[in-house]
């Protein structure tokens, strides 16, 4: 008699032999095609772009006083900077320009002062006196060509003054130049006021040669009567005497 192949029962199924395999479909971790790069990309703070360029232009400080406004602006925004990256480092960058910035601004500033401290304390020669335009002017009521008290008080006293030489024919070898109070009044057309213009004799007979740039004058102070002005129109009675470029 033949027989059939015969069928055996599977044996029972136990869960706890199950072993779960991950699924490739489905993945918890981050492919390429997943990428964006904005996710990581952070802006440059422009208040730390801007200190670190205005800590580099503090240097100037150490040309004039009023310059000191530039590492102060830098020092600010410095500081605005580093308080945005602080305040949203996921979205601002750039702590590093911003400290920069300080650093350059603070050591530019202090720098600066300490030169023009200097020599603000050294540039006057020993036996002269300080003096600036402004004692030379009249009171507000007073005749514009009238000469103030403070001024006769000067009268053959040596003096210490800084201005600007009045441009006149001569460019090189000058002796005998008007000092005017500013570049206003001597370098572009105008006639400076009377009050405004020193007639200076230098005692070194070579001279100087012209330059438009601020000159440091010392000599003795006279007041005279009114007489004509060298280079240009009108009078002048303020006179410097042996007068020396320190």
């Amino acid at each position: 008699m033949e027989t059939g192949p015969v069928e055996t029962a599977a044996p029972p199924v136990d869960d706890t032999t199950i072993v779960h395999r991950p699924s490739r479909l489905i993945s918890d971790e981050p492919t390429a095609d997943d990428y964006n790069p904005a996710d990581a990309y952070r802006a440059l703070s422009t208040a730390a772009v801007a200190s670190l360029v205005l800590g580099v232009l503090s240097v100037l400080t150490l040309l004039d006083w009023w310059l000191a406004l530039i590492p102060l602006a830098g020092v600010m925004l410095g500081i605005v900077g580093l308080r945005k990256i602080r305040s949203q480092p996921q979205e601002y960058t750039g702590r590093g320009a911003a400290i920069a910035g300080i650093v350059l601004a603070t050591l530019f500033c202090v720098g600066g002062f300490g030169r023009l401290i200097y020599i603000h304390a050294t540039e006057v020669p020993t036996g002269y006196e300080r003096v600036d335009y402004s004692l030379l002017q009249p009171q507000p009521d007073d005749p514009p060509n009238s000469i103030p008290p403070e001024a006769k008080a000067l009268d053959g006293k040596k003096i210490f003054i800084k201005g600007y030489v009045y441009p006149g024919l001569r460019k090189d070898g000058i002796t005998q130049f008007l000092l005017v109070r500013d570049q206003g009044t001597c370098c572009f057309g105008g006639n400076p006021k009377i009050t405004d213009r020193i007639q200076v004799a230098l005692s070194d007979p070579k001279g100087f040669a012209f330059s438009g740039s601020l000159f440091k004058i010392a000599g003795t102070f006279r007041i005279t009567e009114p007489s004509q002005a060298v280079d240009a129109k009108g009078i002048v009675f303020y006179h410097l005497d042996e007068a020396i470029l320190p």
